[in-house]
């Protein structure tokens, strides 16, 4: 189909912002590297009295609250928080304390753990909760230890490997990974993929979600579209990514009012919590109801940024100034679609732009985000051992 001149007009202007916003990412990246080293090697201004015994916790460390972690660590005094890992290794010697445990208990000025029930005292806390899936795999791996996680993934590649036929039920972007990947992987099986809207990827654009259908049909990939399953058929075995849910369950109770009816948890302009009640308590991430999109590990790298400058600001005895404001560009993706193509994808509303490319690298570019969270590609050298589970 021909593209109109305004439609073209559309998809450069979309290119030349794009350009333009990476240039600027890739700017800022090397900018708070390098802010981080020259803090880690000087001395900052004495804190306010007040600071020098506040605790700041971080409860999660996905993208968002691991984030939040390294520019609150390089930033300020020696402080003691939950984040975890050599991402943080730009920090001083006792600003971090890793502790590898679930929250049982959100108080006012506490966090309960379940281990033990230790008691922790905040001045400051940060929700990075994320989202999860009822049923864990394939979008969250439900385990404390790496051997476990293994151990979980180990069975769903057997149940995949060993099925002649493969139900996966839900559309979004981790169905029609799954979906394309076993297809290329055992083009013998019978693939289905059903979900309940009448496209897939829904929450994109028309151009995403054609090409995606093209590369399932082209692969052998049965489409049932605008039908759901039961749950009966779920439980029977088929593998379910049909969506994830904010993890705002910890809130529910401290602050019932900010939980929205999607159970994000709502937060003013700063992002401190929507409860007046509660000035020093943050959301960021997933968790968070942010006015996102499509909310991946880039936006909430960047609400996290928000919350730990605000957070500096206060314990140095400042106001916080900090806003944020979800922008288009960070719903950027990348789609697999099959184990050898991919495609990457951003809109502005106004225009779709779509990079087809073959892909090499079977391990889906992971090295890379190992590297990004400061660690040694597929090795666990510098991290904690609790962190291993081996």
């Amino acid at each position: 189909m021909a593209w109109g001149p305004i439609r073209v007009m559309r998809k450069t202007v979309l290119a030349l912002k794009f350009t333009i916003y990476a240039i600027g990412v890739f700017a800022q990246i090397l900018g708070e590297n390098f802010a981080a080293r020259s803090r880690a090697r000087s001395l900052l201004p004495a804190p306010s009295k007040d600071s020098e015994l506040q605790n700041i916790v971080i409860v999660g460390a996905s993208f968002a609250g691991y984030h939040a972690a390294r520019i609150i660590a390089t930033t300020l005094p020696p402080q003691a928080f939950i984040p975890y890992g050599p991402y943080l290794n730009g920090a001083s010697e006792g600003r971090v304390r890793w502790i590898q445990d679930r929250v049982a208990e959100v108080g006012r000025t506490t966090v309960r753990l379940v281990r033990g029930s230790e008691v922790i005292p905040y001045a400051f806390l940060v929700i990075a909760t994320g989202s999860g899936a009822n049923d864990g795999l394939p979008s969250r791996v439900r385990a404390d230890e790496k051997s476990e996680g293994l151990q979980q993934l180990e069975v769903i590649r057997t149940r995949i490997r060993d099925s002649k036929d493969l139900v996966i039920v839900g559309g979004g972007a981790a169905g029609v990974e799954l979906a394309a990947d076993a297809k290329h992987k055992y083009p013998e099986k019978n693939v289905t993929l059903v979900h309940s809207r009448d496209a897939v990827l829904h929450r994109f654009g028309p151009e995403l979600q054609a090409a995606a259908t093209k590369a399932l049909t082209s692969l052998g990939v049965k489409l049932i579209l605008g039908n759901r399953t039961t749950d009966n058929e779920i439980k029977n075995g088929a593998v379910n990514c049909s969506g994830q849910r904010p993890s705002s369950a910890l809130v529910s109770d401290l602050s019932p009012d900010a939980i929205s009816p999607t159970g994000h948890i709502r937060v003013k302009p700063d992002l401190q919590i929507r409860d007046d009640s509660l000035p020093n308590v943050y959301v960021c991430g997933d968790v968070a109801d942010a006015g996102v999109r499509s909310p991946n590990a880039r936006s909430a790298m960047h609400q996290a940024t928000t919350v730990a400058k605000n957070i500096v600001q206060a314990v140095t005895g400042n106001t916080p100034t900090e806003t944020y404001l979800p922008f288009w560009a960070d719903s950027v993706i990348k789609l697999t679609l099959g184990l050898t193509r991919s495609v990457s994808y951003i809109s502005d509303g106004n225009a779709e732009l779509l990079w087809p490319t073959k892909e090499k690298d079977l391990a889906l570019m992971s090295a890379q985000a190992w590297k990004h969270m400061g660690a040694t590609p597929f090795e666990d050298q510098g991290v904690p051992p609790a962190m291993t589970g081996l």
